[in-house]
């Protein structure tokens, strides 16, 4: 019985342990399969969320379109800056591009750039103009346009492209770069830095003393010994609303940071200008005292004549005509005087209108000054150096080809137009230039400014930053609470000021 005992007792047991086995891996295999199925979810969760990121990634174009936050109050209007971005995520060219926005119902179109506008009642286009006609591929194209509105406004609208259309500020299309494109320009930039030219240098005495009478020989610009040459400049801004920083000292204290050279500039159609109110005779004794101080200083001058709303050279031709015949019989004998004839041709004026213009202006003062050099604004507020290499000026010598940028808004697609025009065999120079938004003011794009720094230290081109003054915007290269108009030091500089001080010293 003892043993039967035993054999029942374990059988039981057995048993016991038997049914706990499979009850408890019943239990088990449930936990488990409810994990696979929760696990599973989570990966299918994710797969889609991917997928939709993918989908987001791969969109063929962005298009943005924000205040770059400049503003201001003009009789009853408020004027703001919009700057816009296209991107194109494609592996091809985009091409035929359109904007349609809707705008406030009394809106006024104050000024647009890299693109032909119209306005219609509250239907504002933008549409591609010959040198952005295309996108390029997994590349973008910049534009923007000043809007006088009597109420608020957010933009709205659409891009038309390729068939499809694509909302304003739908940043959920993420523009991918490309290691293949960064690797090419950075084999064009080292394959440059092969060839780079090397100005001559102010080594002692001033930079007139040292390089004398400047001339253009080919592409470049030479000094007295046929050196080649660079003009690292300050231009001024306008001298009806700045007089005051037109003064020796002021231009003493820009040329111990490397700046050789002033660019004084008159306003022709803006309040207060040369042609609209602006005291002509004041005007002119601005000049002769920012000339005499270069005379002074050994530093190069260029007088502007400085049209923006005017747009067309030609509207005041009569006024530029007595202008550069009076002036250039005046600094005939200053070899370090510069004429910059017309500052940024815009509104639709073409190179044509330009270049005739420029045909007429020219011979009048070279009746007076045979070789001073004589730099023409491009159209498009002088970015279309390559329209202009096109069909360039003949029979004239030392004459140049303004191009200017501002670095938030005008990047490769015209340090392209530059190079271009480069090789169409004219001379370019910067007459004007900044490291913001095109307006002078909003975002400093500092990896743009020092693309174009390469590219001003590569084919040794003359610039000329914009602006010694100290108004309230990031261009002005004194800060805005500094109220002294010379003995500048580091501290008064504004970042933009830093940025050229630097760049001027190099």
């Amino acid at each position: 019985m003892k043993n039967y005992k035993k054999i029942i007792t374990g059988v039981f047991l057995s048993c016991v342990l038997t049914f706990s086995m499979f009850g408890c891996g019943k239990k088990e295999d449930t936990e488990t399969t409810e994990a696979k199925a929760t696990t599973e979810a989570a990966k299918e969760e994710e797969k889609t969320e991917k997928e939709a990121d993918k989908k987001v990634e791969t969109a063929d174009y962005v298009f943005t379109l924000k205040s770059s936050g400049n503003s201001w109050e003009n009789n009853g209007f408020t004027c703001a800056q919009y700057d816009g971005v296209i991107k194109n995520n494609t592996g091809n060219a985009g091409s035929d591009w359109k904007v349609e926005l809707t705008v406030p119902e009394g809106s006024k179109l104050e000024s647009g750039w890299n693109g032909e506008y119209d306005l219609s009642g509250t239907k504002l286009t933008i549409t591609a103009v010959d040198y952005n006609q295309e996108i390029p591929a997994k590349g973008e194209i910049p534009f923007g346009f000043i809007l006088d509105t009597k109420t608020s406004y957010e933009p709205e609208g659409k891009l038309l492209i390729g068939g499809s259309t694509y909302a304003v500020n739908d940043e959920s299309a993420v523009s991918e770069k490309t290691d293949t494109a960064e690797a090419e320009k950075d084999d064009k930039k080292d394959s440059k830095k092969d060839n780079k030219k090397v100005a001559a240098k102010d080594t002692s005495g001033t930079p007139f003393a040292n390089h004398g009478k400047l001339s253009v020989k080919g592409t470049d610009l030479v000094d007295k010994n046929g050196e080649l040459y660079q003009l690292k400049g300050v231009s001024t801004h306008g001298l009806s609303w700045f007089p005051e920083y037109v003064n020796k000292q002021a231009f003493e204290d820009l040329s111990a940071y490397g700046v050789n050279a002033i660019r004084l500039a008159m306003y022709t159609d803006e309040y207060a200008g040369y042609c609209n109110g602006g005291d002509q005779a004041k005007l002119k004794n601005l000049i002769d005292t920012g000339v005499t101080a270069c005379d002074e200083l050994g530093m190069y001058v260029i007088i502007d004549w400085h049209i923006l709303h005017d747009n067309d050279p030609t509207i005041h031709m009569d006024e530029a005509k007595v202008f550069f015949d009076e002036i250039s019989k005046k600094y005939a004998d200053h070899d370090n005087v510069i004429y910059e004839i017309c500052n940024e041709p815009n509104g639709g004026t073409t190179w044509e209108t330009v270049k005739s213009y420029a045909e007429t202006i020219i011979p009048i003062i070279r009746a007076n000054d045979k070789d001073g050099i004589i730099i023409v604004g491009t159209p498009t507020w002088s970015q279309d150096v390559d329209i202009a290499s096109q069909n360039p000026i003949e029979g004239e010598s030392n004459i140049m080809y303004a191009v200017h940028f501002y670095a938030s808004t005008h990047k490769q697609e015209i340090r392209n137009k530059v190079e271009t025009a480069r090789e169409n065999g004219i001379a370019v120079i910067i007459s004007e230039c900044s490291i913001t938004e095109a307006s002078g003011n909003g975002s400093i794009n500092y990896d743009e400014a020092q693309k174009w720094a390469d590219l001003i230290a590569e084919d040794n081109l003359s610039f000329f930053a914009w602006n010694l003054s100290n108004k309230d915007e990031q261009s002005s290269i004194l800060k805005s609470s500094v109220t002294k108009t010379s003995g500048f030091t580091d501290d008064d500089l504004s970042e933009t000021g830093k940025w050229f001080m630097e760049l001027c010293g190099k």
